[in-house]
């Protein structure tokens, strides 16, 4: 600890009353000391990684009152259990000073870090924490009971059944592979691939322009604007008078496991009667070789209480498809990160979620991912806009259970 660590832990924790402070933090290895940045803790911040960082000071009296009031049994969840107890009675504050230090900890890969509760033998945890969860939404009044709308298609007013959606900038390496497996799929009904170029500078343009002018059923469209996002570039697709009845997901550097994905996807859009359809994916190195954790199904989501667990977690799962006329009520937010995690929690707020659990994508990951190494600061980025989001999303809910909301108001516009 340094030499202000205890006198600046307490003085703060009774200038604010809080009952629980934390602090940034060196990180110590062979090269030296460099700095770890944390985030301020929001009421959206109940994702159960929270990084609190090595050191938290708590309010004694407020953990009594958690013993004797929460009968707790539980094996891994005791302080995330007890960190929901106190966001509900206290302020959570950060220090935004380095006021210790931490030995740097063994390198862990991105892919094993990021999936690490998929595991077989931390699933008993996940389901632990999914309690601990539920209760506490209960308890805050943003619980949703699982009786979502289905949804009546209505066929009449789109000339094809479904588009594939690509957004890209500056993929040329990947881009071709995208179009080719969005091109191949095998349906009984008409579809189309719009693929939005944003403005792309590394010859996506032009390979785009080689690739349209043999297939009629590929549409590549420009935003006018040139700062868009992803969301954005969604936004722009979804208005297109062309755009198919159900709106199917593809990142430019992945592709679709086989033909038959957006056959399976659109089956179960009516098999389930849901305004939103999830897969399963497998993760590849950019040679398409299977790579640890390997297939990715997201089994949290559930008919029964996916709907609320999906705020503990970062993401839905991939590829995520839509009945378009919903997501263009609903729209993206414009940004590049977070931005289909931010509809499908407006989506599975009032409607049903169709889930695929074998896998029908292929993830690549690779150096060029916008998810691939990224820095501490870009991370803490990434972790504060999608606590924000769940912060609007628990919010809304709040007032939907209270009867001051319709939950299939607007959210986002562009």
């Amino acid at each position: 600890m340094g030499d202000l660590f205890i006198r600046r832990f307490l003085s703060l924790s009774e200038t604010f009353n809080a009952g629980l402070i934390y602090s940034d933090f060196y990180k110590k290895n062979k090269n030296g000391e460099f700095l770890h940045p944390l985030i301020d803790y929001q009421s959206g911040a109940v994702r159960d990684d929270f990084n609190f960082g090595k050191i938290v000071l708590l309010r004694g009296d407020l953990l009594n009152q958690f013993i004797n009031e929460k009968s707790i049994e539980a094996e891994y969840s005791v302080f995330y259990s007890f960190r929901l107890f106190l966001s509900r009675k206290s302020e959570i504050v950060r220090i935004p000073e380095p006021l210790y230090f931490v030995e740097e900890e063994e390198f862990q890969p991105g892919n094993e870090k990021i999936f690490n509760y998929q595991k077989s033998a931390l699933k008993e945890r996940e389901k632990e924490r999914e309690k601990v969860f539920t209760d506490y939404l209960k308890d805050l009044g943003a619980f949703l009971q699982a009786d979502s709308a289905a949804v009546n298609f209505n066929e009449s007013v789109f000339k094809n059944k479904a588009s594939v959606i690509i957004p890209v900038k500056n993929r040329v390496s990947t881009i071709g592979d995208a179009v080719a497996s969005a091109l191949s799929q095998k349906t009984d009904f008409p579809y189309n691939v719009i693929v939005v170029d944003n403005h792309s500078t590394d010859g996506t343009s032009e390979l785009l322009r080689e690739l349209k002018s043999n297939y009629e059923n590929l549409f590549v469209i420009t935003p006018p604007e040139k700062n868009r996002g992803i969301g954005g570039c969604w936004n722009y697709a979804i208005e297109q008078s062309f755009c198919g009845m159900f709106s199917v997901q593809l990142d430019s550097d992945d592709i679709y496991i086989n033909e038959f994905t957006l056959r399976k996807i659109i089956d179960k859009f009516y098999e389930t009667a849901a305004a939103a359809v999830v897969g399963s994916y497998k993760l590849t190195d950019f040679n398409l070789n299977e790579i640890p954790p390997g297939v990715i199904t997201h089994a949290e989501w559930t008919d029964e209480n996916g709907m609320n667990n999906a705020l503990r977690i970062n993401g839905f799962g991939a590829p995520r498809a839509f009945y378009t006329p919903v997501i263009r009520e609903i729209k993206f937010p414009d940004v590049s990160y977070g931005e289909d995690y931010a509809v499908m929690l407006a989506v599975s707020r009032s409607y049903k979620i169709g889930r695929i659990y074998e896998p029908v994508y292929v993830c690549r990951r690779w150096e060029g991912n916008s998810d691939s190494n990224l820095t501490i600061e870009n991370e803490n980025k990434n972790n504060r806009y999608k606590d924000f989001l769940r912060t609007v999303e628990i919010k809304t809910r709040q007032k939907l259970n209270n009867g001051e909301k319709d939950g299939k108001e607007i959210l986002h516009s562009r």
